[in-house]
């Protein structure tokens, strides 16, 4: 058995239970906090600056980014999400302010990774020994740690994204394969910033992981298969180059992100960035409670995902919009669904509505449509209508000849 490295889940406590606070639901706390003001705060001199992420619920505005990006954590059957831009309209900076609102998920604490779905799906000898053991003793294979964020450096190599020898265990003349970025982003978020600028072999490696959920890496005579089921987050600045149109189709929330308009939202923008840079714990301070309440709430809409349901009545017209949008692929559906599914989460319900569709509509929808293919597929209908009537007329001409012919034997 190939060893891979070990992943040893964070100490972390339980799953807190739910903050009481005066907001009905996840989207009334985030209005209220992107017009709050903040008090004047000291500034702080001669000491270490703390790493301490920017508060995502005091981004001003982008309230269809921030949505998205929420979205996101309570369902991640949703696809991924995309942030479509021009520089400086706090696209890493919303990804980066995840941090604090992130949840928990079960994790395998085995050094080769063995989970409970091993054994139910290729019985006690799809895991380790140490692990069998453990399941027949009953104790568990797993242990709750946050969800993490992964960032995908521009300058990685094919070799850091999925893996390859590892050269410290080669220098004492063993074989073994080390963990890529996508291994370690199984479960976890794996951000792209600058997406459109990754070479394509990269691409095409993190689009076939996202796809099948596991990849295997394959180096001289060993071998080694990890998961890799994780939510997709890419940026990009279209004045950068364009994305391909498979990557695209990947995602399933597109968001585009505009510039602030409003000039009071654009004077709050500044006065929280300096209040950020001046002091990052007391500016961070400021929004703690709001940011536990919005964890918290978080953590009660991914518990009512697998409650909510959408009635045949809502679902038949909003496929027949598609339908009539001249969308072929079906992610579409499957993303417009599952969106509108984490929204009614969000709020607290069990059932879709119509106003849940509409409301994650545009980011479910856009960009979907492409020129080429519908040029391509009209072309290839007249195509195939010509071909049809040659075929229909085909051996008539033959058969007439054969009648003429023994009409005249006969005379």
């Amino acid at each position: 058995m190939t060893e891979p490295e070990p992943t040893q889940p964070e100490a972390k406590s339980e799953p807190k239970e739910r903050v009481a606070h005066s907001f009905r639901n996840l989207r009334e706390l985030v209005d209220f906090v992107a017009g709050k003001s903040l008090p004047p705060l000291t500034p702080e001199e001669g000491l270490l600056t703390e790493a301490l992420p920017f508060p995502f619920l005091a981004i001003v505005g982008q309230q269809e980014m921030k949505l998205a990006l929420l979205l996101g954590l309570i369902n991640p059957n949703i696809g991924g999400i995309l942030l479509i831009g021009p520089r400086g309209t706090a696209k890493t900076t919303a990804v980066r302010s995840l941090l604090d609102l992130l949840p928990q998920v079960e994790r395998s604490t085995c050094f080769y990774g063995c989970l409970p779905e091993d054994i139910e799906a290729g019985g006690i000898e799809a895991v380790c020994p140490d692990c069998a053991k453990k399941y027949g003793e009953g104790q568990p294979l797993t242990a709750p740690d946050r969800v993490r964020l992964i960032e995908l450096p521009l300058n990685a190599k094919i070799e850091d994204v999925v893996g390859g020898i590892d050269e410290r265990a080669a220098a004492h003349e063993r074989m073994r394969v080390r963990r890529g970025i996508l291994a370690q982003a199984d479960r976890n978020l794996l951000f792209i910033d600058e997406i459109n600028l990754l070479s394509d072999d990269i691409i095409d490696s993190i689009l076939d992981a996202a796809a099948q959920g596991s990849y295997t890496v394959r180096r001289g005579p060993i071998a080694a298969t990890y998961r890799a089921r994780f939510v997709l987050i890419g940026s990009m600045n279209p004045e950068e180059g364009r994305l391909r149109p498979q990557i695209l189709d990947r995602f399933g929330l597109r968001v585009i992100v505009h510039g602030l308009e409003n000039a009071a939202e654009r004077l709050e923008a500044y006065r929280r960035v300096q209040a950020y840079l001046a002091n990052p714990r007391q500016m961070t301070g400021q929004f703690a409670a709001e940011m536990e309440a919005a964890a918290s709430e978080i953590r009660s809409a991914r518990a009512q995902i697998p409650n909510v349901v959408i009635p045949d009545e809502i679902a038949n017209p909003a496929i027949e919009l598609v339908q009539r949008m001249g969308i072929d692929s079906l992610r579409a559906e499957i993303t417009w669904f599952e969106s509108a599914r984490a929204y009614a989460a969000a709020d607290g319900r069990d059932q879709v509505t119509m106003d849940d569709l509409k409301a994650v509509a545009p980011m479910a929808l856009r960009l979907r449509r492409s020129q080429f293919m519908s040029k391509y597929l009209q072309n290839q209908l007249l195509e195939e209508t010509e071909l049809n009537s040659l075929l229909g007329r085909f051996g008539r001409r033959s058969r007439l000849k054969k009648r003429v012919k023994r009409g005249s034997k006969k005379k």
